[in-house]
């Protein structure tokens, strides 16, 4: 579809209800702005009382379209998903008083569809440029970036890349086969990787130890020693001698999301339809994106160096000893020539190989935003070798000792289990959600626990909420300023280069969140004023979904960030970490080449804000003798909030409320009331209470 600039009209007509009086200033503001990757049109429009008193009309291509009223904004609002749009916007009001605004374009260079086009029929699911075939597009396969008509064909590999409809074969060797083994040499499109040896090709047979690739698989075939089938390796061969063997493995390492670091998403519902994470659109409240910085970002991706989308990046950039060699990962660094190794190999390091241990996982995943225990608040490096219950019942060396592994399970290198601000599931067929009860079996039954009481809870209460009653047992990160350094001077450059200043703090109280396991992330070039939260003052970047009514009760991590934003479209800036952290220091200049990094000029206005993220705590689970008791919630709020902001408040004044039954009666202890009205006489919540709870079947009023 060609593509020039796009043609809107809008006309807002304003009529305040007969009681109001006409305002004196009838427009303040307007604002519109054309999104060309989500094909949306956002008009924004403000009034000079405020006070939601006229109706405005998008008029457009002959049709109306009534905008609506936020009151928290203070602002009229319209999304529209319209296939072209004029360069302008009119807003008119009753009285004849007109302004008009250009409309700011977005993701693109200024334009966009003909009006005299269709429009397209659905999104670019894989960000190929191409939509799905299923809805109305030619992409054969819209999960795949690669995949695309017009593609780069690779001949012979099952794969349809192209979209022509089936692979395309291979042409035969155009060469003759000069050792006389019966295969052509590889140089020339034949297979034979020594065509001057006739004992040399695929399928001949492999003398182990030799340092000669007799059937061409890549590499050596190791010989077996009483040390087993690794330890006449030589990490001089690596990755080579893993490949040679483990293929499939490394097929499969190669599409997982801890390799891709993109995926599906369906736990979020901000852009569910896209492929997401943190190679490419994520934010979050730590380094906020990895844009700009892939050297010290992707220190910790499973590669030897090169970003996974790299087209040069094959399998031998998957580097299998982070996950299977203690030895290695606790070495691996970034070297000078920009892979990741480490400075002194051993041959013993591809030798003595193992299932990943905790110390292989924790010395990325207890390091992630920056330093040991920063980013998740219930990991650290102490985790791998404590042997303290109250620390981790699970992860202790003097009891259980379990591995990662034990609850995060692979099956064909992908995993399940996630936090709440991670976006992609890496196995679409399990899901992201791990059981405690898969161990702890009919826990989340009524008569679970020797307590009935408890039973009662499992329903609307995750096990978590109980057993982690405390956490940061190592201190956690719980507020960043990129405007000052660590010293808590200001970020100018002056001090060099370093980390911003940070608070870390120890042992505290969970946020406690009612979760039905679906979470608004955010994502680059996403208008962060439309998640705005007005009581807190703050931009989320995570945000658990749910509320007394749908989903459990869950204990969160809380955590706040000062940030860069864009003034004229409220985008939150992923400024150059690289530029901050290894550079000059300066975070202005961090911000500009961030700022130029996602399409924007170096001079484009911003202002700082304060972000915050909501992270669910799963580690760290104490004995059950320190886990919550009842009073710990029902009779104070020092551990959570109960009847105030997780909605446990009666429904209207308690003169009101129990004068439905009864009169005036002695006060009583929270539990004596409780259990005198749902225990004895089984009344359901909705009694006392705005909602219900239909599952243990009690008596409506």
């Amino acid at each position: 579809m060609s593509k020039k600039t796009i043609l809107l009209t809008a006309f807002l007509l304003m009529q305040a209800p007969l009681f109001y009086g006409t305002a004196s200033a009838e427009i303040e503001d307007v604002r519109a702005e054309w999104d060309q990757n989500r094909e949306k049109l956002s008009v924004n429009a403000k009034d000079g009382e405020s006070r939601r008193q006229r109706t405005l009309t998008v008029v457009y291509n002959g049709q109306e379209y009534p905008m609506t009223y936020n009151r928290d904004r203070k602002r009229y609002q319209l999304r529209l998903s319209p296939t072209c749009y004029e360069s302008s916007v009119s807003v008119v009001s009753s009285s004849g008083e007109s302004k008009t605004r250009f409309v700011r374009t977005r993701n693109g260079k200024g334009s966009g569809y003909e009006c005299v086009d269709a429009p397209p029929l659905c999104q670019d699911g894989d960000g190929d440029g191409v939509s799905a075939a299923s809805c109305g597009g030619q992409d054969c396969n819209d999960t795949d970036p690669l995949i695309y008509p017009g593609a780069q064909e690779i001949c012979g590999d099952t794969i349809d890349q192209d979209c022509s409809g089936a692979d395309l074969a291979c042409a035969p060797p155009v060469c003759e086969d000069a050792d006389g083994d019966g295969v052509s040499a590889a140089s020339c499109g034949g297979q034979d990787c020594n065509d001057t040896d006739p004992l040399i090709y695929p399928g001949a047979q492999e003398v182990c130890g030799d340092t000669i690739d007799q059937d061409c698989s890549g590499a050596d075939l190791a010989c077996e020693t009483t040390n087993g089938p690794h330890g006449g390796l030589t990490f001089g061969q690596y990755p080579g001698n893993c490949i040679s063997c483990h293929y499939t493995e490394a097929m499969a390492m190669q599409s997982s999301t801890h390799y891709r670091w993109v995926g599906e998403t369906p736990d979020m519902v901000n852009s569910s339809g896209t492929l997401q994470g943190k190679l490419t659109n994520a934010v979050n409240s730590y380094c906020i994106n990895i844009k700009g910085d892939w050297p010290v970002c992707g220190s910790c991706h499973v590669g030897r160096g090169k970003r996974p989308d790299d087209p040069s990046a094959g399998l031998e950039n998957i580097d299998c000893l982070v996950c299977h060699s203690e030895e290695y990962s606790t070495s691996r660094i970034r070297l000078a020539d920009g892979s990741m190794g480490v400075l002194a190999p051993t041959d013993s390091m591809v030798r003595n190989l193992h299932a990943p241990t905790r110390t292989n996982c924790l010395s990325c995943h207890a390091k992630a935003g920056g330093g040991d225990a920063v980013k998740r608040g219930d990991l650290s490096l102490a985790t791998a070798h404590n042997s303290d219950p109250q620390f981790d019942v699970h992860m202790n060396t003097s009891g259980s000792d379990l591995s990662c592994q034990k609850c995060h399970v692979f099956e064909n290198h992908l995993v399940i289990g996630k936090g709440s601000d991670l976006r992609p599931t890496d196995d679409l067929n399990r899901g992201a959600e791990i059981s405690c009860t898969t161990c702890h079996t009919n826990k989340d039954s009524l008569a679970g626990h020797d307590n009935s009481t408890i039973g009662r809870h499992v329903a609307r209460v995750a096990c978590q909420t109980c057993h982690i009653p405390t956490y940061a047992k190592v201190a956690t990160e719980i507020y960043r300023d990129w405007q000052s350094t660590h010293t808590g001077l200001p970020a100018d450059g002056s001090e060099g280069p370093g980390h911003p200043y940070t608070i870390k703090e120890g042992n505290l109280i969970p946020e406690y969140r009612f979760w039905n396991r679906l979470s608004d992330n955010a994502l680059l070039d996403d208008d962060a004023s439309l998640t705005y939260d007005a009581g807190k003052g703050t931009y989320p970047t995570s945000t658990p979904l749910g509320d007394i009514g749908d989903g459990k009760l869950y204990p969160f991590k809380y955590k706040r960030a000062n940030q860069p934003m864009t003034v004229a479209d409220s985008r939150l800036i992923a400024l150059d970490t690289f530029e901050y952290l290894k550079g000059s220091g300066n975070v202005d200049t961090a911000v500009q080449k961030g700022l130029v990094n996602t399409g924007y000029p170096v001079d484009e206005p911003y202002t700082w804000v304060e972000t915050d993220t909501y992270q669910l705590l799963n580690h760290g689970i104490s004995p059950s003798a320190s886990a919550l008791q009842c009073n710990s919630c029902h009779e104070n709020t020092s551990t959570m909030d109960l009847p105030g902001e997780l909605g446990y408040q009666l429904k209207g004044a308690k003169s009101v409320v129990c004068f439905q039954c009864h009169g005036s009666e002695s006060s009583k202890p929270f539990t004596t009331i409780h259990d005198k009205h749902v225990k004895d006489k089984g009344y359901d919540c909705s009694w006392c209470h705005s909602f219900s709870r239909p599952e243990r079947n009690l008596r409506m009023p």
